[in-house]
């Protein structure tokens, strides 16, 4: 094994052990308060996917993680959501807030504009059996874009 493959190994084995960290600390019933930790969490988690994924965090009143669900899977441009499905996973989890999550796999966090579209709809959708959307976060590669800091939500 020469050096550089084993500098590839070594850095496999790093981010093995963060992405064990990230899921203890998003573990359900612990507390969600800082961005910076979800970003880091989705940026490994979802940043080197070919395929687009989305899913939810549930959540409890408190912010208290009820459960990480990937929803929709799709091709390395798109993955089709049907706020119908967001609406009932909500409800089968008595989720009182969430954030939502996908990656664009093309390595550009920027949302589209059928990102934003699509985030209206949800919430106008799960405004409707009280479930709040706190942020949702576009991941990348290298970077984690909130549509709650970019004042989107």
């Amino acid at each position: 094994m020469n050096e550089k493959q084993a500098a590839y190994l070594a850095g496999d084995e790093i981010i093995r052990q963060a992405l064990e960290i990230l899921k203890e600390r998003h573990a359900t019933g612990n507390v969600l308060g800082d961005p910076a930790q979800v970003k880091a969490h989705l940026r490994l988690e979802l940043g080197a996917l070919e395929h687009e994924t989305f899913g939810a965090i549930w959540l409890t009143n408190q912010n208290a993680i009820i459960r990480i669900e990937e929803m929709f899977r799709g091709t390395i441009g798109q993955a089709s959501i049907y706020p119908r499905e967001v609406v009932k996973s909500a409800l089968s989890c008595n989720a009182a807030a969430c954030i939502l999550y996908h990656n664009h796999p093309s390595g550009l966090a920027e949302p589209s504009e059928a990102d934003k579209h699509l985030t209206r709809s949800l919430i106008d959708a799960l405004k409707l059996v009280d479930v709040r959307i706190l942020d949702h976060f576009v991941a990348a590669s290298g970077d984690c874009v909130s549509f709650a800091e970019r004042g989107l939500i």
